[in-house]
C-alpha cells in the first residue's frame, strides 16, 4: 500500500483559532472503503475539562490511543500534582502515534488528530499520521474532505474572529466538504474550548442529497 493511500483518511475535521477560543469540528460519517459503516460517529472527543481532539484514521487505533491519552494524562496529574499542559498532552500523543505507526504489523495503525486546549493560553496542534507535530495559529483541516474545506477557510478566515464567527465558519467548511466528499457526511459536531473549559457548541444534521 502506498503512503498516499494509507494517509487518505475518509473524514473532514477542522481546528480553528479564534480571539477567545479554539473551535473544533467534524462530520459524523465512518466509512469502510465505499461502504458507509456508521452515520453517528463522534469524531470530536473531550479529553478532559480543558482539552479535546478531532479524530481521523483507523477507528480501532483511534479508540485505543484516545483511551491511552486520557489514562496517561490522569496518571501524570497524580504524579506531578498539577494538570498537564496542552503542549505536554500534544507531545505525549504524538509520541504514541509515532510508535504506533512504526510497529511491525500487517495492518498499519494510521491516525491523525487535531488537539485543542487551554492552559495559560489557547493552543491548537496538528498531530499528523507520521508522528510529526505542528502548533497552529490560524486553522487546520484533516481527512479526505480537507482539500475542499481549506478552500473556504483560506478565503474566509480572519485573525481574532469571535466565537460565533468561528462556529459559523467551521460549519460552512465541513458542509462544503460533505457536499463533494463521499467519505464525509451525516452531520456536523462543533466544540468550543476556552478558559471556561470544553463545551459542545453545535450539532447539525446536514443533507447531502440533491433537493
Amino acid at each position: 500500500m502506498k503512503d498516499d493511500q494509507i494517509l487518505n483518511t475518509g473524514t473532514t475535521t477542522i481546528g480553528l483559532v479564534c480571539k477567545d477560543c479554539i473551535v473544533l469540528a467534524a462530520d459524523k460519517r465512518a466509512t469502510a472503503g465505499n461502504f458507509i459503516a456508521h452515520k453517528k460517529v463522534d469524531k470530536v472527543i473531550p479529553i478532559n475539562d480543558r482539552m479535546a481532539i478531532t479524530t481521523a484514521g483507523v477507528v480501532s487505533d483511534i479508540q485505543l490511543l484516545t483511551k491511552l491519552l486520557k489514562a496517561e494524562l490522569k496518571l501524570k496529574s497524580i504524579r506531578v500534582e498539577r494538570e498537564p499542559s496542552v503542549k505536554e498532552a500534544a507531545n505525549l500523543l504524538t509520541n504514541i502515534i509515532y510508535n504506533n505507526v512504526r510497529k511491525l504489523s500487517m495492518i498499519p495503525g494510521i491516525t491523525h488528530f487535531l488537539l485543542g486546549g487551554y492552559d495559560d493560553n489557547l493552543r491548537l496542534y496538528d498531530l499528523y499520521a507520521d508522528g510529526s507535530i505542528a502548533e497552529i495559529d490560524d486553522f487546520v483541516a484533516s481527512g479526505s474532505g480537507s482539500v475542499i474545506a481549506y478552500g473556504l477557510l483560506e478565503a474566509t478566515y480572519k485573525k481574532d474572529m469571535a466565537e460565533a464567527e468561528g462556529v459559523e465558519l467551521v460549519i460552512k467548511a465541513v458542509n462544503a466538504a460533505m457536499q463533494r466528499d463521499s467519505a464525509s457526511g451525516d452531520g456536523i459536531d462543533v466544540y468550543v474550548i476556552n478558559k471556561a473549559g470544553v463545551r459542545k457548541a453545535a450539532h447539525k444534521k446536514v443533507s447531502t442529497k440533491a433537493e
